[in-house]
């Protein structure tokens, strides 16, 4: 309730003042609203929508150009026609929409439409180097909750030839759940890619969540399962419990695992879900011998340096010059495994 408060409040103010953001929309994204979060809900990820219009004719008005060999990187323009002025601001002096310009000034509209929240102590947290979030701390005592703040651009085109080869749901969701889902709009968060050899701020990132968010949500081979007469799984018991036990180990050793993050269990998640398409191979009652499966396949991973994205087949998500940290972390989950999870009981 109290994010939701302060959220809407931001919205409004943020439509009012910048002509670009006019159209914002508010889509709720990450483990709370997944249903999967373990702990208090004391975090939370909202990402403010950005919906690019198209040209009078239909066709698309952005041009993505890929940034480096991920495939999950690009700069974005605007296709040839006439673009609304409150856009020229945002842009390179090359035609690029510069992503830092526009956190920039959606950070000083939140930095001074806080102090008109009532009720609650709302400040904005220091900027986070490489993180693409505007993060808000909410006090409002015993509660302290922190809001990430995304940056997001949405738009009805096809999606990158980089994603052509990912989504690998036809034995687990079906054919037609992949069609549909490839039909969706694009979205983009405004995120530096570090293997830029110039920073200039300006790249944005592929984002899935609000597809991750359906299939998480709606995770059965067949249609009834979870559903209220129908038979349940461990699924999402899975991928709470990966994510409890990186965020134990991230407390426990955040020197060597400050470069993980959820998204890795949850990708590693995603591909068990397709090796294991069946709703019998995550039968309830067998909840540890799914986990440990699906905790194999990420030690695996680590141990290869090798986690494909999702989506983006070609994009490791392990950077190669990082192999000493991946060996760390599947040294203490191999541990946790062979001991019974004493991080569980810390």
């Amino acid at each position: 309730t109290l994010v939701n408060t302060v959220v809407r409040h931001l919205v409004q103010a943020i439509r009012d003042r910048e002509s670009c953001f006019s159209s914002m929309e508010q889509q709720s994204a990450g483990s709370y609203y997944e249903r999967v979060k373990i702990s208090e809900p004391n975090e939370f990820d909202i990402m403010l929508v950005i919906p690019i219009k198209q040209n009078a004719n239909g066709s698309t008005r952005l041009q993505l150009d890929e940034s480096d060999d991920t495939g999950a990187f690009y700069y974005v323009s605007f296709k040839r026609g006439p673009i609304e002025r409150g856009w020229l601001k945002f842009l390179e002096e090359d035609g690029k929409l510069s992503a830092s310009k526009m956190i920039q000034a959606l950070r000083d509209i939140i930095k001074q439409e806080v102090r008109n929240i009532r009720g609650m102590e709302v400040t904005v947290a220091r900027k986070k180097a490489g993180s693409p979030a505007i993060t808000l701390q909410i006090k409002k005592p015993p509660l302290e909750i922190s809001v990430d703040i995304i940056l997001t651009l949405k738009s009805q085109q096809s999606w990158p030839p980089s994603t052509q080869a990912g989504l690998k749901i036809e034995q687990w969701l079906g054919t037609k759940k992949r069609r549909d889902f490839r039909l969706t709009s694009i979205y983009l968060v405004a995120k530096q890619n570090k293997r830029e050899k110039v920073l200039r701020g300006n790249t944005w990132r592929l984002s899935f969540s609000h597809i991750e968010k359906d299939m998480i949500k709606n995770h059965g081979n067949s249609k009834t399962c979870c559903e209220s007469g129908g038979p349940k799984c461990c699924r999402k018991g899975c991928l709470k419990l990966l994510k409890f036990l990186l965020e134990q180990l991230k407390r426990k050793y955040p020197k060597e695992l400050e470069k993980f993050c959820s998204y890795h269990v949850k990708t590693a998640f995603l591909h068990s879900c397709v090796m294991w398409p069946n709703d019998t191979d995550w039968y309830l009652g067998n909840l540890d011998h799914s986990f440990q499966q699906c905790l194999g396949f990420f030690v695996d991973c680590l141990q290869k340096s090798q986690l494909t994205h999702f989506f983006i087949p070609q994009y490791n998500l392990l950077s190669l010059e990082d192999k000493a940290r991946h060996h760390f972390l599947s040294r203490k989950i191999s541990y946790e495994l062979n001991n019974g999870f004493p991080v569980f009981h810390e």
